[in-house]
């Protein structure tokens, strides 16, 4: 988006170094690759775009072409795109290339064939575990010792030819990146090829099964690693690890334990782990509405999506601010992406903000509280939404009616906040600048919103989501034409093709990952212990339980993506939640909200971090101010515990009560927060307001009358202060 860049331009070299760390900390930089990679790189991603919208829109694939293509695919081209990292590391993966190639030599120049490999490989395993290492050693164990002394020659040409080829085009894949796409390339293909069989023979694999699995799984570990780097890779390690010595920990955690093979095999060839939910929800739904986010993006509809929100508010107290809050939920509702979000709507509204006058921690902090909202707004919610329809059993359409009502008093909260913060330091709208008015705004770009539109009619009209965002993609198309500034012809289709491929990559590579940790956790049992575990020390306390999920969703989303941090999360503590009287869909909610409090509570926050970044603000300054705006991602999973209506549960009368008694209760809250209504509040009309907020959040026509009154006394209590505030105001002016 041409608009995004010259914000971005504007910022001072400082700030621009420092938004740049970011964003390679959170996903490391792709290649700038040239010539025959460039177009292999662009062939695949076009390869995958149009599969994918063929299986959409056309014909479904069967089960292994849908799974196995995109994680082909996926694995291939991040072993191009990205590199392996430090020196270290180059050093490190051209040792473990060298020994793939001794392995692949071994199985067919040396041995006859992979199982005879395998078997002689077993056979020196069983002596080391009987006998000890140095017998197993000291035994002729026929020709395995050749494919090791294998390891040297292959190394000993691959290290310097990696770090030849390094220093000539660092922009180019080295030979072990070529050698471990192609191996990986061969795992998946064998998933494919031999699906119908590897069903038949399930828990009875041969001897070529475990080793492809075993290949397999390593390399799905480093796939990670190069693209979001140790901390979640490290978790995988972890659960491998704890799946292997189950026998030896304490007795809370204790299990049978699982021999290697075994557990790869479970992980790769089933569908119960790499293979599993977190692959089929992306090739189902999540790669296609980032494919067709991609192309709204390309359509033009961005600069519609600031326009609007800055022509509604842009002149109201606190104006830059509501616009943040406005676009950053049209932005979020497609991006799927916290910091992604707050790049493209703050690259605009952030300096925008400070130049109103708002502190640079308050302009880097409310664009980021502002953007995980849009994890909460259909129609795309991020991944999340349709990870909760799989885990569920809920159709998509139902998930998104569910949601509508909680992410508008989410936003809401926001935005009161973002008044009473303007209130409170005297802030007014945009000054001195033309602004266009709304209708004018609407009536020139209204057709922008189309997309949106046809997308969430086609899901609530039963249509699959991948259908609606094949639909929807192509009208985005369409709507470029409109106008002559944005048509998209062959080569904006070709570039949003490219962009929309590789934006899938971040996400996609979570996949190996995210298979070990859920499979492990289905295969040792431990997401009934993680259960019994929250409800031994809750006792009966719901709101403790709640508490114990909110932790365990923020210390794991210090390491992993939001996304896989609910899908931990929810296979853990879903059951738990369940045994206190919680439905399903509410566990899957509050789960799924608090799971995304990683992105604006120090000390991660990353989004807020992004915020900072462009704000030029203090990282931890901004983190904290950002959690203070965002403190309704506590409200709502609170609601959804105790107030089954907040999900549609219950008579008409009840779920209109919920919600008065909600967008009540979000307004005194907004004063609450931020310790204003007619001016800053003192300690006991801070108390008087918190008390009132809780009993409008409380749905019954008694405790709503009660709380409105409470807030009627602080607002008549403040008449004459607000009086005064508002002569200084005058005076000042």
């Amino acid at each position: 988006m041409s608009q995004q860049q010259q914000q971005l331009d504007a910022l001072s070299p400082e700030e621009q170094k420092k938004l740049k760390e970011l964003m390679e900390k959170d996903a490391k930089t792709e290649r700038k690759l040239t010539g025959p990679w460039a177009w292999l790189v662009a062939a695949l991603a076009a390869t995958m775009v149009a599969l994918y919208f063929y299986g959409a829109g056309v014909a479904a694939l069967s089960t292994q072409y849908h799974l196995g293509i995109y994680v082909l695919i996926t694995f291939v081209l991040v072993f191009l795109l990205y590199p392996a990292g430090g020196r270290t590391a180059h050093a490190g993966l051209s040792v473990v290339s060298a020994a793939l190639l001794a392995l692949l030599a071994g199985c067919f120049v040396i041995y006859d064939s992979p199982t005879a490999f395998y078997q002689q490989l077993s056979l020196f395993q069983e002596t080391w575990e009987y006998d000890g290492l140095s017998l197993a050693l000291e035994q002729d164990l026929d020709r395995l010792h050749y494919v090791l002394a294998l390891v040297l020659p292959f190394a000993a040409l691959m290290i310097p030819l990696d770090q030849w080829l390094s220093r000539r085009n660092g922009n180019s894949p080295t030979a072990s990146d070529v050698v471990l796409a192609l191996m990986v390339a061969g795992t998946v293909l064998y998933w494919i090829s031999q699906f119908e069989a590897l069903n038949y023979r399930a828990g009875a694999e041969n001897e070529v099964d475990m080793l492809v699995s075993v290949v397999g799984l390593l390399l799905s570990l480093e796939i990670c690693r190069r693209v979001l780097g140790w901390s979640i890779t490290l978790i995988g390690v972890g659960m491998i690890a704890f799946a292997l010595f189950g026998p030896y920990l304490p007795e809370l955690f204790a299990h049978r334990g699982f021999r290697f093979e075994r557990l790869a095999t479970a992980l790769f060839l089933t569908t119960n782990g790499v293979f599993g939910v977190m692959a089929n929800v992306l090739a189902t739904y999540v790669i296609l509405f980032i494919f067709f986010g991609a192309f709204l993006q390309k359509s033009g509809a961005g600069k519609f999506f600031i326009d609007l929100p800055l022509a509604l508010a842009g002149r109201s107290t606190g104006g830059p601010a509501k616009v943040a809050v406005i676009s950053s939920a049209l932005f979020g509702s497609v991006s799927g992406s916290a910091i992604a979000n707050t790049v493209s709507s703050g690259a605009f509204t952030i300096p925008m903000m400070k130049r109103a006058g708002f502190k640079p921690h308050v302009a880097g902090a409310i664009e980021p509280a502002a953007s995980i909202g849009g994890m909460f707004l259909p129609p795309i919610m991020g991944a999340g939404g349709f990870l909760m329809a799989e885990l569920t059993g809920t159709p998509y359409s139902t998930i998104m009616i569910l949601s509508i009502g909680p992410a508008i008093l989410y936003f809401l909260a926001v935005y009161c906040m973002v008044h009473f913060e303007a209130k409170k330091h005297g802030l007014v709208g945009v000054q001195g600048e033309e602004i266009p008015h709304w209708k004018t705004v609407f009536k020139g770009g209204w057709y922008y919103a189309l997309p949106l539109v046809i997308i969430t009619v086609l899901l609530l009209t039963g249509r699959s989501a991948g259908n609606s965002a094949f639909w929807a993609t192509l009208s985005c198309i369409a709507v470029s034409w409109v106008s002559k500034e944005t048509r998209m012809g062959p080569k904006q289709i070709w570039e949003a093709i490219q962009v929309g491929a590789r934006n899938t990559l971040i996400v996609g590579a979570t996949i190996g990952v995210i298979g070990v940790i859920v499979g492990t956790i289905s295969l040792t049992g431990m997401g009934l212990k993680f259960s019994d575990l929250i409800i031994s020390m809750a006792g009966d306390s719901l709101l403790l339980a709640l508490v114990l999920v909110a932790i365990a969703s923020l210390v794991l989303g210090m390491g992993v993506p939001v996304t896989a941090a609910y899908l931990i999360v929810a296979v853990l503590a879903v059951p738990a939640l369940g045994e206190f009287g919680v439905s399903a869909i509410a566990a899957h909610m509050i789960v799924y909200w608090l799971s995304q409090d990683s992105n604006i509570t120090p000390p991660v926050c990353v989004a807020a971090y992004a915020g900072a970044a462009i704000a030029g603000s203090d990282p931890w300054k901004t983190g904290w101010t950002s959690f203070k705006f965002a403190k309704m991602l506590y409200v709502m999973p609170l609601l959804f515990a105790y107030v089954p209506a907040m999900l549609l549960d219950g008579t008409l009368m009840e779920i209109i009560t919920a919600f008065v008694s909600a967008t009540l209760g979000t307004l005194a809250f907004g004063a609450f927060a931020m310790g204003y209504l007619r001016r800053k509040t003192r300690v006991h009309e801070w108390l008087l307001l918190g008390a009132g907020t809780l009993l409008l959040y409380w749905p019954t026509f008694a405790s709503d009358i009660g709380g409105l009154g409470l807030v009627a006394l602080v607002w008549w209590l403040q008449r004459e202060g607000d009086t005064s505030t508002a002569v200084n105001h005058s005076n000042a002016h």
